[in-house]
C-alpha cells in the first residue's frame, strides 16, 4: 500500500521523522528508489532512523553528538537550529513592567500527577512571599478543581487543557516547568525563556532526559529527577530562582 501510494502522488523524497509508523514508507521509499533523509530531533537516536541510516541520504540533526549514533555514518549528519513555526520568530516579547512573576507549568494535555500535585503546592508556598501568576496546563477532567484551588489561595490563574496559540502563553510567562519533548523544549528555548525540565521518566531510552540535560548544558535550564522531586526540594530551588530574579 505504501509503494502504490508513493507511486500514485509522485512523491520523489521522503522525510522521515522516525518512529515505526514511518517503517511501511520508508521501506516502500527504499524498494522504489526514492531518495530518503532522516530528521533526528532528540538527542538519542531512535530505533527506527538507526534501522534507515543505511540507506538513507541524510540525517537532519539539532546536534552532532548524537547517543547510539553509529560513527561510520556521521558524515550523514546536517545540523540545523531546532525546528520551530516560524511565528516564534516572528512574535513581539512582551516587555517585564511591573507585572507579576508568571509561570508556565505544562506536562502535557494528559496531564502528569506531579504537575497537578507537588508543583502546585509549592507554588501555594511560594506565593506567600512574592505575587505570582500561574497558567497551567492539566487534563481536561482537571481543570476546574485546579483552578479553584488557585482562587481559594488567590493565586491569579490561567488553567487550561489545550491552547491552540501556545506560543502566546509562552510568551507571557517568565519561567516554564516542563517535560522535555524535543519540540517542547525548542519553543521554549527559541522564546529565551528559562525553564525547570522534569523529563518523563517512562520515555523511551530516556530520551527526554538526554533531551535536558542538552540544553543545561547551553545554560538554558534546571534539570529535575521526577523520583527525587518533592514539595521541599522544589520549594527550595524556587526560592532561589526567585531570590535571583528580583
Amino acid at each position: 500500500k505504501s509503494i502504490f501510494y508513493l507511486k500514485k502522488e509522485n512523491i520523489n523524497k521522503i522525510i522521515s521523522t522516525g518512529g515505526y509508523m514511518s517503517l511501511p514508507i520508508c521501506i516502500g521509499a527504499k524498494i522504489i528508489g526514492l531518495k530518503i533523509f532522516l530528521l533526528e530531533p532528540n538527542i538519542v537516536l531512535g530505533k527506527a532512523n538507526k534501522f534507515y541510516l543505511n540507506f538513507s541520504d541524510k540525517i537532519i540533526c539539532y546536534s552532532n553528538d548524537i547517543i547510539n549514533f553509529p560513527d561510520k555514518f556521521i558524515n550523514k549528519i546536517e545540523l540545523i537550529k531546532p525546528l520551530v513555526a516560524k511565528n516564534f520568530y516572528e512574535i513581539k516579547k512582551k516587555e517585564d513592567i511591573n507585572r507579576k512573576f508568571c509561570f508556565l507549568i505544562s506536562g502535557g494535555s494528559q496531564g502528569a500527577e506531579i504537575f497537578d500535585g507537588t508543583i502546585k503546592e509549592a507554588l501555594v508556598n511560594l506565593s506567600s512571599q512574592y505575587s505570582i501568576k500561574i497558567i497551567q496546563q492539566t487534563k481536561i477532567g482537571n481543570v476546574e478543581n485546579l483552578r479553584d484551588f488557585y482562587n481559594k489561595n488567590n493565586i491569579e490563574n490561567k488553567i487550561f487543557n489545550f491552547e491552540k496559540n501556545f506560543i502566546n502563553l509562552i510568551n507571557d510567562a517568565d519561567l516554564c516547568i516542563t517535560r522535555a519533548g524535543a519540540g517542547s523544549l525548542a519553543e521554549i528555548s527559541i522564546m529565551n525563556k528559562p525553564f525547570i525540565a522534569i523529563p518523563l521518566p517512562t520515555a523511551k531510552d530516556n530520551h527526554q532526559m538526554e533531551n535536558a540535560k542538552f540544553y543545561e548544558k547551553l545554560g538554558c535550564c534546571w534539570v529535575l529527577e521526577q523520583k527525587d522531586l518533592n514539595k521541599s526540594k522544589l520549594n527550595h530551588i524556587l526560592s532561589n530562582i526567585m531570590k535571583n530574579k528580583l
